[in-house]
């Protein structure tokens, strides 16, 4: 194995995998550390749910997958975490590099999360959605894992045992080898952590170039765009074979209230049928799944792509969390969608479509899928994913701030220009 990776959620997985396939890369996605060994592949992404779990647990699974990469005799790792640096002063992003830094011994590790794509940009170590700084792009209201700095250095330092240190912009418009240099002056300085500013995608190609040789390489999928150019087995590789992806009902789960999210469901909402689900109703045992089969019994089992959604707005998550709890309220609503999709498979959906991090990893994990196949990409950082074994399943597994407005039909037409693999019982 070429590179291997560690995703602290599905969706990271997911867009990390999409990056390293489009190079060229030979890429399996594995849900969880796989007990019985890798499938052949030169890129191996391990999807964890970690992220707004308890440090020692996150750092307890990292390695667990560090392990698994490294029998599997990996020359490069990634610890991959949200292109919002998606964290609490706390963590987990700074305790889960510490752990890989010191098991990998290795002198040091970039830190960058920037995907100017979807307009995450790093100048002077500040991360800008858009125009705006992290902290005053709605992240600081994330019910979860509220950013209320986007000085990713001191936020970092909050976390981190290490000393964290920069690059900056001028030095990697400098190019390779005065990023090197940097990253050795910071090796000496006994920076273990270094943040990179990128804004251009040419930015982070400069910074994956830099970083051959790297043990360990952290940040969100744009830092993967230069690592396949330095493995010489990539070179000249041709286009892989198409995947396939199976044909059966299709039904898209929103359980993310990012305002991307929000904005996507309102569009699909306009000109499909959406059920909003009461959430109260939810955590207090009234409203079960059944709930939902009843709608899809009517009109709205006849249309392609029937939402079902939690999605609600910033001050709503607040006001519901202050009555139930952050952590009773975010299980409800997962063990809710998990349900849900385990019963859709049950009764032949065979395209589920899923928007937010937590729910995308909850269906995932509860659907019992091990491995996927990635396919054509729906939005910058948003494949197809396939799942290996039976049923077939074509997923779609969206962070809730990614995907263009019109993401869930958009979703569903890409899976079915796919070809199909029979694989539909």
């Amino acid at each position: 194995m070429l590179i291997g990776a560690i995703a602290d959620d599905f969706t990271g997985a997911s867009d990390l995998a999409n990056t390293l396939a489009k190079k060229g890369m030979r890429t399996t996605l594995f849900v969880g550390v796989p007990e019985s060994g890798f499938l052949p592949c030169e890129a191996g992404i391990i999807a964890l749910k970690s992220r707004s779990n308890p440090a020692s647990e996150a750092i307890a699974q990292s390695l667990a997958g560090l392990a698994a990469l490294q029998g599997a005799g990996v020359r490069q790792v990634i610890f991959k975490y949200c292109s919002t640096f998606d964290s609490t002063r706390e963590g987990n992003i700074g305790p889960v590099a510490d752990a890989l830094i010191d098991a990998l011994d290795a002198p040091t590790a970039i830190v960058c999360p920037a995907f100017p794509t979807n307009k995450r940009t790093i100048y002077r170590g500040h991360l800008f959605v858009g125009e705006k700084l992290l902290n005053e792009s709605g992240m600081e209201k994330h019910p979860i894992t509220p950013m209320t700095d986007a000085n990713l250095a001191r936020w970092l330092s909050y976390q981190s045992r290490n000393r964290v240190g920069l690059i900056s912009l001028d030095t990697v418009r400098q190019g390779v080898d005065a990023v090197r240099r940097a990253l050795d002056e910071g090796a000496r300085r006994n920076e273990k952590l270094v943040v990179c500013d990128a804004i251009t995608d040419d930015d982070l190609l400069t910074l994956g170039h830099a970083a051959k040789g790297m043990a360990l390489v952290t940040g969100g999928s744009g830092i993967a765009l230069g690592l396949p150019d330095n493995f010489a087995e990539i070179a000249g590789r041709k286009a892989s074979l198409p995947v396939t992806a199976p044909r059966g009902p299709a039904l898209a789960l929103s359980g993310s209230c990012s305002l991307a999210t929000a904005g996507q469901v309102a569009r699909h909402a306009q000109d499909a049928p959406a059920l909003r689900l009461d959430v109260e109703a939810v955590l207090a045992g009234k409203a079960g799944t059944d709930l939902v089969w009843n709608w899809l019994s009517g009109a709205a089992g006849e249309a392609p792509l029937p939402l079902v959604y939690s999605t609600a707005d910033a001050e709503a998550v607040r006001q519901l969390q202050a009555r139930h709890g952050g952590e009773r309220l975010a299980h409800a609503i997962e063990n809710f969608f998990t349900s849900l999709a385990r019963e859709a498979v049950a009764k032949g959906y065979r395209r589920i479509i899923t928007a937010g991090g937590e729910t995308s990893s909850a269906i995932v994990s509860g659907l019992g899928v091990t491995a996927m196949a990635i396919g054509p990409e729906i939005d910058p950082g948003v494949p197809v994913v396939v799942s290996e074994g039976a049923p077939r399943l074509a997923l779609a597994l969206k962070s809730g701030n990614f995907g263009a407005p019109d993401f869930f039909a958009k979703a569903l037409a890409t899976i079915d220009a796919m070809p199909a693999d029979g694989a539909d019982a």
